[in-house]
């Protein structure tokens, strides 16, 4: 079985789903993570964004894992661990840039099918209800206020990285993100139109988990 959660940046979509994924016993799968992986490798190696030449050979070079450690989940990229790396704004802006190339859509959601296949799953991102995954049994869009999001992802990035992050920078990176998100010819950020949407800016992460759980066991 799959669900989908999908979601602007700072929307709290990650730390949901790998609640769910743990209750439920199912694994989860960090979309994002995927194209944070792939700009972060393309950057190393001077590729950018609208090199589909270059891409496309990079792209064959180009593997991903998610492993489990006493740590929590790491991303390793063709066997480096890049788990911090990948957390960056930098890299996060990166990642949507790369997200709006239509052959690197089409290569990492071959791979993310395939990742799932036969296998109950826990699908995370921004297209993983509308066109990844679109026959999912249960969908999920989740949403919430700028700068309740610009402040979750700043507390996140001080957690995982010790940055202090100025909130009202932050809020103007989520906003252009969103932006290239949602207004991308390949793939665009939307909710999926039999999803679930949730308006997480007053809910805490246990209410916001309850709601999906509630829908699910309600079906």
């Amino acid at each position: 079985m799959i669900i989908t959660i999908d979601g602007p940046a700072g929307v709290g979509k990650g730390t949901i789903a790998k609640i769910i994924s743990k209750s439920l016993g199912f694994k989860y799968l960090d979309s994002g993570a995927m194209y944070r992986a792939l700009a972060l490798f393309a950057d190393l190696n001077g590729v950018s964004d609208n090199d589909s030449d270059r891409l496309k050979k990079i792209l064959i070079d180009l593997h991903i894992q998610f492993i489990e450690d006493e740590e929590g989940e790491r991303v390793l990229l063709n066997t480096d661990d890049v788990t911090e790396d990948i957390r960056t704004n930098e890299i996060s802006t990166l990642a949507s840039k790369f997200a709006a190339n239509d052959i690197v859509r089409k290569i990492l959601r071959e791979m993310q099918r395939r990742m799932i296949k036969d296998k109950d799953y826990i699908a995370e991102g921004r297209d993983m209800g509308t066109y990844v995954f679109p026959d999912a049994k249960y969908k999920f869009y989740l949403d919430a206020d700028l700068k309740i999001r610009a402040k979750r992802r700043a507390d996140q990035l001080k957690e995982i990285l010790g940055i202090n992050m100025n909130e009202e920078n932050v809020a103007k990176e989520i906003s252009n993100r969103d932006n290239l998100d949602m207004t991308r010819e390949s793939c665009p950020l939307h909710p999926a139109a039999d999803a679930v949407i949730i308006d997480t800016s007053n809910m805490t992460i246990d209410e916001v988990v309850l709601k999906i759980k509630t829908v699910i066991d309600d079906a």
